[in-house]
């Protein structure tokens, strides 16, 4: 027990008030499409770490972290000012700023190198939450006291209290982010700068994630901001679902790679174990991956079988369609010749069982013909087509030659609301398409 309050809390802890912060803020940046943000901003501290170093002496956590913010604000700044004035895209403003900010790093870090200082690059740039740990007493009547307090890791107090600050910044100003992220204009015609709000919200961002790049590293810190919020992105529309969805997230990836980080590898037969930090990141990615695969509503699997059941229930109403107009003509289709009719004669020998197994059609001998329910069924298809074509060469002055194919494409989204507003735009509702084929 005591190792693990030594040991693996401190860092957890850490890696989890983080992940929460970044994940909050990464919902706004996914919604203003500018995720790569947080990933210039990761890389803009850089400088303002070392040059806090060089000119104070100390590696002091409230130092360090007063010069990366500082850092981190004035990248956020200046690539709003590059993309506004300079009228440059906001993409190539992002690369120009968080580039120079890091060249200037790696040369102050040169500096700092030839002054025989220590600072490791590896730290810096991938974090090392192995090296979080924390004395707790061993009594527990002394595990509150203040001096017990006291030795609580800086990199667990200041990711603490970067969430607090994020948390009341987004409660603060919930309203005005989400209409200023949806609709800037709108949001500067009601009195809130949408300018304003977003400076404030790079400051916001440029603070979690210099508490969060002593922990995951510069780089690595971006895993954190957009897979929680991508991911729950997936999942509804609502903005409050998003937002304690993406906190879900972030908490499962922490706990998810640090287990995988610091225990995977023991249980595979190796004796050390792996970048804590790297796997948080990669629990990250392999939950975006998840969802964007099995999300209920707006992953690829669901989408794919939405298509799927519509391109099946349109080949229906085709094959269903197909046989009125036949029997309108006095005429009769056979199993062979209405698979050759259409395109894809596997799908539509599919369709052709379904519709059978339904009821909906029948079959005598080689000769296929609609029942009472199917040919009702292959009414409405006919009159929305033939609706559709009275309304493309009256309305839309669409030459009666040229309508058959966008009527067959529009004949399918036939509901009695659309039906009703269709005869509304055609006045007197004719009794005969453009072809002088009588509606049904």
């Amino acid at each position: 027990m005591i190792d693990f309050l030594s040991i693996d809390l401190p860092p957890l802890l850490a890696a989890l008030f983080a992940a929460i912060s970044c994940a909050l803020l990464g919902n706004y940046l996914v919604l203003r499409k500018i995720s790569l943000m947080g990933d210039a901003i990761s890389h803009s501290v850089l400088p303002g770490v070392v040059v806090a170093f060089l000119l104070s002496g100390s590696r002091a956590g409230g130092v360090m972290f007063l010069g990366a913010a500082i850092a981190g604000i004035l990248s956020a700044l200046l690539i709003e000012g590059i993309r506004r004035f300079g009228k440059v895209e906001s993409g190539a403003s992002m690369g120009v700023v968080f580039s120079l900010f890091f060249a200037v790093g790696i040369i102050a870090m040169e500096q700092a190198a030839a002054r025989s200082v220590d600072l490791d690059a590896d730290c810096l740039l991938h974090g090392q939450l192995e090296s979080i740990f924390w004395y707790p007493p061993l009594e527990l009547s002394r595990f509150f006291s203040w001096s017990t307090l006291a030795l609580i890791p800086s990199e667990v107090v200041i990711a603490f209290l970067t969430m607090l600050l994020t948390i009341g910044f987004l409660k603060l100003f919930s309203k005005e982010l989400l209409l200023s992220s949806f609709d800037p204009e709108l949001s500067t015609s009601l009195g809130f700068s949408s300018t304003l709000l977003y400076q404030l919200l790079m400051v916001v961002v440029a603070c979690a994630v210099v508490a969060s790049f002593r922990i995951v590293g510069s780089i690595l810190v971006i895993s954190m901001l957009i897979s929680p919020a991508a991911s729950a992105r997936f999942y509804t529309e609502r903005m409050k679902t998003q937002l304690v969805m993406s906190v879900f997230f972030a908490a499962i990836t922490v706990f998810c790679g640090y287990t995988a980080g610091a225990f995977g590898p023991l249980l595979f037969g190796y004796e050390h174990s792996v970048s804590i930090a790297g796997m948080i990141a990669v629990s990250g990615g392999v939950l975006l991956v998840f969802s964007s695969l099995l999300a209920p509503q707006r992953g690829v699997l669901a989408r794919k079988w939405r298509q799927r059941r519509l391109a099946l229930a349109v080949r229906s109403d085709d094959i269903l369609a197909l046989l009125y107009r036949t029997e309108e003509q006095g005429g009769h289709l056979s199993r062979s010749k209405l698979l050759a009719h259409f395109f894809l004669p596997k799908r539509t020998a599919h369709v052709l069982r379904q519709l059978l197994a339904e009821g909906l059609i029948e079959e005598h001998g080689v000769q296929l013909s609609l029942t009472p329910s199917g040919k009702a069924r292959a009414e409405q298809c006919v009159r929305s087509h033939r609706l559709w074509e009275s309304y493309l060469v009256e309305t839309a002055a669409v030459d009666r030659d040229h309508v058959h194919p966008m009527a067959e494409r529009l004949e399918h989204f036939n509901t009695e609301e659309l039906e009703g507003a269709l005869e509304q735009a055609l006045g007197e509702l004719p009794t005969k398409d453009p072809h002088g084929k009588e509606i049904p």
